[in-house]
């Protein structure tokens, strides 16, 4: 597992997302998006786009959420199920739920989801 800095702007992006600042996770990933080989930038831009999701539907733009979302578990999901020391896997799951319950017309989307480690 890799030491958390706060200068690394990838572990930076974990942090604000897992405390909901899904603007700033936004941002942080960005920085290094710009930058990275084809490989990563497909990764780095699918957990950009659910990071806007999640800052879509907290302002009430379910229609954004919901097509950010998708767009975003798309490009993560081929990665392998643990990937930068990521749980892919259940980052996909997770999102794939929200994604169901923003289509649905009374749907109650379930709990932020975080981003966890892998072993």
């Amino acid at each position: 597992m890799r030491a958390t800095s706060v200068d690394d702007p990838f572990e930076r992006g974990i942090a604000h997302f897992n405390a909901r600042e899904f603007f700033e996770a936004h941002e942080a990933w960005e920085q290094i998006w710009l930058r990275a080989p084809a490989a990563e930038k497909a990764f780095l831009q699918g957990i950009i786009q659910i990071s806007a999701a999640f800052h879509h539907y907290a302002h009430g733009n379910l229609r954004g959420a919901e097509s950010l979302m998708q767009a975003g578990i798309a490009k993560i999901r081929n990665y392998p199920a643990s990937y930068r020391g990521i749980d892919v896997a259940r980052l996909v799951g997770e999102a794939e739920a929200w994604s169901d319950a923003l289509r649905e017309p009374a749907g109650q989307p379930r709990k932020v989801p975080q981003i966890h480690r892998t072993k």
